[in-house]
């Protein structure tokens, strides 16, 4: 487990503002990180918890006392970490929820308090987010609550007023490439990454593990093709696709939506800088006269609702089939 600030990438005003909140003994028992994914929410909360537990005297966390060894150990007894569970569709359920909150009751075993981070906290079922509310309401004992989320506006209005909402943006595209360039990635490819990657640390480095712009170029396809497509190509296409994890199958979508944000950039000014895919400027311009603006902004509504539902347990090969119809009416 990484617990030291000075490797996390950017978000220093976020940082500054909970270390002087937690210096000063001001920081509330529930916080709310939110943003985009892979920006570094989770390393930040990660941090927050150890800064939190550890026994230092100067500097926090130190990385050497009983707490900060623990942690790096992933042994603590006083800290949990919650993520979503299942196969086909991942949710954090109240059993979980139930689990931690008779823990967090009684007294820390190793340090004077508990910390515990429920990382994707919008995947909570109902019942889980309205069993944390209870807890969130009237905490018992010494804790503090650091929930991590992509979605704020999918959770309990009631959950997101108990907390200290801290927002995370994007990272800026030229200190991103630096970081991927310091990993070992050539340079021109770091930032090609980091153009592609909306700011986020983690999706560069899935873009490159898992051997480049394949996603991406699937969709561009798509769309270059999308004018001839006929029911059969829908029902190949969206058994093909079925078989992609959900991860996956949202990240097709993330590059489809991308794209025609660049379409959208294009229609504007056709020497636009502000393009994601600055390498594909010339097959999107020879879109254009097939995606006038209303064709654009249609699909980009079809593209946010498939984001949405893919956050739910749904047949995916249903799902598929009627963006793919919706999509050549648009």
């Amino acid at each position: 487990m990484e617990i030291a600030w000075e490797n996390i990438l950017g978000h220093e005003q976020q940082i500054t503002r909970l270390r002087k909140l937690r210096a000063e003994g001001r920081l509330p028992h529930a916080m709310l990180f939110h943003g985009p994914d892979g920006v570094g929410k989770l390393r930040v909360a990660r941090a927050m918890a150890a800064e939190l537990l550890c026994e230092g005297a100067d500097a926090r966390p130190c990385g050497t006392c009983r707490q900060c060894r623990a942690l790096l150990q992933d042994s603590h007894p006083d800290y949990y970490e919650i993520h979503p569970e299942g196969k086909a569709v991942k949710t954090i359920k109240i059993d979980v929820i139930r689990a931690m909150q008779a823990n967090v009751e009684r007294a820390p075993l190793l340090a004077a308090q508990r910390v515990v981070v429920i990382d994707d906290a919008e995947m909570m079922n109902e019942a889980a987010e309205n069993s944390l509310l209870k807890t969130l309401e009237e905490p018992k004992g010494a804790v503090h609550f650091i929930l991590v989320t992509r979605a704020r506006s999918s959770m309990l209005d009631t959950i997101r007023s108990r907390c200290m909402n801290v927002g995370f943006g994007s990272l800026p595209e030229a200190e991103l490439a630096h970081a991927l360039a310091l990993r070992g990635i050539p340079e021109a490819m770091a930032a090609e990454l980091s153009a592609l990657s909306d700011g986020s640390f983690g999706r560069a480095l899935r873009l490159y593990d898992d051997g480049g712009l394949t996603m991406r170029d699937d969709a561009a396809a798509f769309l270059a093709h999308l004018g001839t497509f006929r029911p059969q190509d829908v029902f190949e296409k969206s058994a093909a696709m079925e078989k992609l994890p959900r991860e996956k199958l949202s990240e097709w979508f993330l590059y489809l939506g991308m794209l025609l944000r660049d379409l959208l950039v294009l229609t504007e000014d056709g020497a636009s800088l502000l393009l994601y895919h600055k390498d594909l400027r010339d097959r999107l311009a020879a879109l254009l006269p097939s995606f006038p603006l209303a064709r654009i902004e249609a699909l980009l509504v079809l593209v946010r609702a498939m984001n949405r539902r893919l956050l739910v347990n749904v047949n995916q090969r249903l799902l598929l089939e009627g963006f793919f119809f919706r999509a050549m009416e648009a």
